[in-house]
């Protein structure tokens, strides 16, 4: 079951991938978008947690460490989008459950048989492929830095994931945790931001000439601070509560398939997420398949297969 779970996780954060997608072409504040989808998720999980009468425990405050290490991974991932080469961002960020394979190992002796180690190797080569840019060298590392803190981060996260089922935390209570510890980093952020803007605006009405113009370019910056031009702060934090349901029913999925099977092939088959992104961009988007990303999909796709035979 827990590779029919893992897969689930793996369709939503697709889905999910692809709202970020559409989002990042919108002119809105990636903050606030990701603090409403925190929000969501503390709001469905808290709902479950009283329908289902969940027992909050001091085991469910791992879910505030999940929280610090998602929001941890998705700011570095989005600075490294900023600062350096995407591509090589995002095939860092493909690697989390590399890393996961490595520690559960060390730290709870999870051991992978002989094929179950080939269909990781096939699934995490084939979800590289699918990342990969032939203009990647070892002269073009920007962003390197932040990619790799990604990685760590999102690795971190999926081994609390873990470790909060071996110490036996009800679902619903740990998400709660997790969920309002990233929406409050995020919502911190966000203000942060709004004031740094305004503080600029006070500092061009004191100081600057030609004040007008220089106000009403400051005005429009604090506004991309919280919800650009088009988009305002109730419509941005709306949409990321829409989103926040996909990430919360993908994290319930994937915490799920923790506790039913082993860390590193759960992170690996929930790395396929890309591939529901890479078919959105190719039958909406209408971006055209290059021979790397055809040999990666079907790579991946062989790679679940073997995990299917030959998962247990």
């Amino acid at each position: 079951m827990w590779l029919t779970y893992s897969v689930f996780a793996a369709i939503c954060f697709g889905l999910r991938g692809i709202l970020y997608h559409w989002t990042s072409q919108k002119p809105l504040s990636r903050n606030l978008l990701l603090c409403g989808t925190f929000t969501m998720g503390a709001i469905i999980n808290g709902i479950c947690a009283l329908v289902f009468s969940s027992n909050w425990t001091v085991a469910a405050l791992i879910g505030i460490q999940m929280g610090l290490f998602s929001f941890g991974a998705n700011a570095s991932m989005f600075k490294g989008f900023a600062v350096g080469k995407a591509s090589l961002v995002a095939i860092l960020t493909a690697l989390p459950s590399v890393v996961v394979v490595i520690v559960a190992f060390g730290l709870w002796q999870e051991k992978l048989h002989a094929m179950q180690l080939i269909a990781f190797i096939v699934i995490i080569g084939g979800v590289l492929l699918v990342r990969m840019s032939n203009d990647i060298s070892l002269r073009n590392l920007q962003g390197a830095q932040w990619g790799l803190l990604a990685m760590l981060l999102f690795a971190a996260n999926d081994l609390s994931g873990k470790w909060s089922t071996l110490m036996e935390a009800e679902l619903f209570p740990t998400m709660f945790f997790m969920f309002v510890t990233g929406a409050a980093c995020f919502g911190i952020w966000c203000l942060k931001d709004l004031q740094k803007e305004r503080a600029q605006q006070v500092k061009s009405l004191q100081y600057g000439g030609g004040g007008e113009v220089r106000v009403s370019e400051h005005a429009a910056s604090a506004a991309g601070a919280v919800g650009q031009v088009g988009w305002s702060s109730k419509r941005t934090f709306l949409v990321g509560l829409a989103i926040g349901i996909t990430n919360a029913v993908g994290m319930m999925f994937i915490v799920t398939a923790f506790d039913l099977g082993k860390a590193g092939l759960v992170s690996a088959v929930t790395a396929l997420n890309v591939l529901i992104v890479l078919l959105y961009t190719r039958f909406v988007v209408k971006e055209k398949f290059t021979r790397t990303e055809v040999t990666g999909i079907t790579l991946a796709f062989a790679g679940i297969l073997l995990m299917r035979l030959f998962g247990a």
